[in-house]
């Protein structure tokens, strides 16, 4: 009897001790993995593309599949229509892509949102406009152009980068002017927008932003990393803002 209490008692203690040492084990394995971020020179310049999908790509995309309900009828998008095609589906019955030069063959709609004088013989159920206003000085007029195409009921799904590098591609063609707070956003979208029709939020967290910034693809972090939220850390800002019906 004695015999087998000391086993259990043995078997008890053994437990302890190799749950502790994998606590130990795991403690350490995490700071190396975080570890190697503690450099003065980013992992990678270029965003993570290099590496595989960008952290903020994860962000953008996640908004706009909880927000797809909207991206239906005739949908306006910037530069390309990847992403009215990915998460509009059949709900689409048109696609527009608007570019502000000559040159983009895909480009059905040619003008400058910054400009007073931007014209669009057409308007929109949806326009989905990411990351693109941090490259425009003239925001005001941006958003001002923006809900003048929009159908009344229409929808604006919009995302800007809060913290993030400076892109150099976008630099060197039209310029980078701007990073953005919810609060910022919410307050130049309701001078043109009433303000009960516009929704904010952001995405991120100390180490996304840490891992953003030193261009790791989101499959370098969990989940759960990724998902958790921290307001002071916001990598994107999103805004769904909706047009008066009439």
């Amino acid at each position: 009897m004695n015999f087998v209490k000391y086993l259990l008692k043995f078997n008890k203690l053994l437990l302890l001790k190799l749950l502790f040492l994998y606590r130990k084990i795991f403690s350490y394995l995490k700071i190396l993995r975080i570890g190697f971020l503690y450099k003065l020179k980013p992992i990678s310049d270029k965003f993570g593309f290099d590496r595989g999908k960008p952290i903020d790509r994860y962000y953008i995309e996640k908004f706009l599949e909880l927000n797809s309900k909207f991206i239906k009828g005739s949908v306006l998008e910037i530069g390309e229509d990847a992403y009215s095609k990915k998460f509009g589906r059949l709900n689409v019955q048109s696609f527009d892509i608007l570019h502000p030069i000559e040159g983009n063959p895909r480009a059905t709609i040619i003008g400058d949102l910054s400009k007073e004088n931007f014209f669009c013989n057409k308007t929109f159920d949806c326009i989905i406009f990411t990351q693109t206003l941090n490259c425009i000085f003239d925001i005001k007029i941006v958003v001002k152009n923006l809900y003048s195409i929009l159908k009344p009921g229409g929808v604006l799904l919009l995302t800007v980068p809060g913290i993030s590098r400076i892109s150099d591609y976008d630099m060197n063609r039209w310029g980078e002017y701007w990073r953005f707070t919810p609060l910022a956003i919410k307050k130049l979208l309701a001078i043109f927008f009433d303000e009960k029709n516009i929704n904010i939020g952001s995405y991120g967290n100390a180490l996304s932003a840490i891992s953003f910034l030193h261009g790791l693809s989101f499959d370098e972090l969990t989940k759960y990393e990724l998902d958790y939220k921290d307001n002071s850390y916001p990598i994107i800002v999103f805004a769904v803002a909706y047009k008066d019906k009439l």
